[in-house]
C-alpha cells in the first residue's frame, strides 16, 4: 500500500510507470512530474480503467474513498461513474482559480504580455514547460517567498531527464517571470539569478551538420535510390530548393501559393508560421513550380476536394497537425547514411555557404531569404524586400541543384 510520503516523493522517469496501492487504485507517474490516479476495475465482463484526477490535488484519503465508492457501484450492478472530492483548495485550483501573488498567476500574466511578439506554436510550448515543470513545483507559491533553492530544485527535476539545456531555458523563462513581477512590488528579487554555477553545464552550442557542396550529386543519387514514401521526397526536396525550415514546409498551404502560370511565382508564408513572426516571400523558380506540380499530383485529398486535407501540399490523415510529421524528412536522410552526418535543416547553411561563395549574389539578399531579419515594424513591411534580386538568385539556386543531381562527379560552387 502507498504512502502521502511515498506518493509525493515519487520522481520522474524516462517514461512513465505505476505505483498500486490495491484493490485497482494506483498513481501513474509521467516524465513531466504529473501524477494521476488511476482505478482499474471490471463492468459488465469487461476492463475499464477511470481516471480520478491529479496528486496532490486528489489526495490518497480522497483517491480511496473515490475507490470505495466505485467499488459499491459495482456491487449494485451499477455502472461506476462515482468521481473523486476535491478538498476546498484543491477545487478553486481544479477551477482555475490561484491566487494573484502567486507564480502562476504572475506567469500567467508575463506570457499574456508576450503574445504579440511570440509565435502561437512557441507560446505554447513556453507555457508546456511551465505548466509541466514549474508550476506542479512553485506555481501556488507566493512569488515573493520562493527561494533559490525552490528553483533550483525543479530545474534539477528536469536536468534528471537528461534535458540539461531545457533546464537552462527554462530557468531563463522563469527568470523573465521574476523580474516582470519587480517593478510593481510583487517580489523584490530573482532568485533564479545566481542559479547556473549550480546546473549543469549544457554541451557547447555545435552547428548542425549538412552535406557537403561536393557531396551533393551522391546525395541525390542516394535520395532517387530510395524506395521511401514520394510525399516524404517531395517534402524533402521543396524544403531544399526553397530554402525554408522544416516547419514551414509541414504546414505550407496551397492558399500561400500565388502568380502561378505568371512570370512571378511566389510563396507568401504568414507571419504566424514564421519563426521571427514577420511575412516572408519565397520567389519560385521554374524547377519549383514544376515540383509544385508534382505535389498536386500526389494530393489525393486535393483531387477529391477534401476541405481538410486538401488544403496542405503535404497533408496526413491521423496526424495531430493533419501534415506530414517533423520526422519524415529526417527518416530519408537516415535510410540513405546521414545519421549524424546531416540535417535537413543543415541544407540552409548549404545554400547560404553556396549562394555566398559564388560572388554574384549580396548578403543582404541570402539573409533576407533565409528568413534572417530584424523583429519589429522594420521587419514586418519588408517581406518583398529584394524581391526582383532573390528571384534571380533562387532561380540560381534551383538550377546549381538541377546540375548537381545531374552531375556524375565532383560539383564546386564556382
Amino acid at each position: 500500500m502507498l504512502t502521502d510520503v511515498a506518493v509525493k516523493t515519487l520522481k520522474p522517469q524516462a517514461k512513465p510507470y505505476k505505483r498500486s496501492d490495491g484493490g485497482g487504485l494506483f498513481v501513474a507517474v509521467y516524465p513531466s512530474g504529473t501524477k494521476n490516479w488511476g482505478l482499474a476495475c471490471r463492468y459488465e465482463g469487461k476492463q475499464k480503467f477511470l481516471k480520478g484526477g491529479g496528486y496532490p490535488e486528489v489526495s490518497l484519503r480522497d483517491a480511496r474513498d473515490w475507490r470505495s465508492a466505485v467499488k459499491a457501484q459495482l456491487l449494485l450492478g451499477m455502472a461506476p461513474t462515482a468521481q473523486p472530492k476535491l478538498r476546498a483548495d484543491a477545487k478553486s485550483k481544479a477551477a482555475g482559480i490561484v491566487p494573484d501573488s502567486s507564480f502562476e498567476a504572475v506567469a500567467r500574466e508575463w506570457h499574456e504580455t508576450r503574445l504579440l511578439g511570440w509565435s502561437p506554436r512557441y507560446a505554447g510550448v513556453i507555457m508546456r514547460r511551465m505548466v509541466g515543470d514549474i508550476f506542479p513545483v512553485v506555481g501556488r507559491e507566493p512569488i515573493a517567498s520562493i527561494t533559490p533553492r525552490q528553483m533550483l530544485e525543479a530545474f534539477r527535476a528536469i536536468e534528471r531527464r537528461g534535458s540539461i539545456e531545457m533546464a537552462h531555458r527554462v530557468k531563463n523563462h522563469c527568470s523573465e517571470v521574476f523580474r516582470y513581477a519587480i517593478p510593481d512590488g510583487r517580489c523584490a528579487s530573482d532568485p533564479c539569478r545566481d542559479l547556473a554555477p549550480a546546473m549543469a553545464t549544457p554541451k557547447p552550442v555545435q552547428h548542425l551538420s549538412k552535406v557537403a557542396v561536393t557531396a551533393l550529386p551522391g546525395f541525390f543519387a542516394k535520395l532517387n535510390a530510395d524506395g521511401g514514401e514520394r510525399k516524404s521526397h517531395l517534402a524533402l526536396r521543396w524544403t531544399i530548393m526553397t530554402m525554408v525550415r522544416t516547419q514551414e514546409t509541414r504546414m505550407a498551404e496551397w492558399c500561400e501559393i500565388e502568380g502561378i502560370g505568371t512570370c512571378e511565382p511566389l510563396w507568401r508564408i504568414p507571419s504566424g508560421r514564421m519563426k521571427m513572426r514577420s511575412e516572408h516571400i519565397v520567389p519560385l523558380a521554374p524547377q519549383a513550380v514544376a515540383l509544385l506540380d508534382e505535389i498536386r499530383d500526389a494530393n489525393v485529398y486535393r483531387t477529391a476536394g477534401n476541405e481538410r486535407f486538401g488544403r496542405y501540399l503535404f497533408p496526413v490523415v491521423g496526424s495531430k497537425t493533419s501534415t506530414i510529421s517533423e520526422n519524415r524528412m529526417l527518416d530519408i536522410m537516415y535510410r540513405i547514411g546521414l545519421r549524424g552526418k546531416a540535417t535537413v535543416h543543415g541544407f540552409r547553411g548549404l545554400a547560404s555557404t553556396v549562394l555566398n561563395e559564388s560572388g554574384l549574389f549580396e548578403p543582404d539578399w541570402i539573409e533576407h531569404q533565409l528568413a534572417h531579419t530584424p523583429r519589429g515594424v522594420r521587419a514586418a513591411y519588408n517581406s518583398a524586400r529584394y524581391l526582383g534580386h532573390r528571384r534571380r538568385m533562387m532561380e540560381w539556386w534551383a538550377k546549381y541543384l538541377e546540375e548537381a543531381e545531374t552531375s556524375h562527379g565532383d560539383l564546386h560552387p564556382l
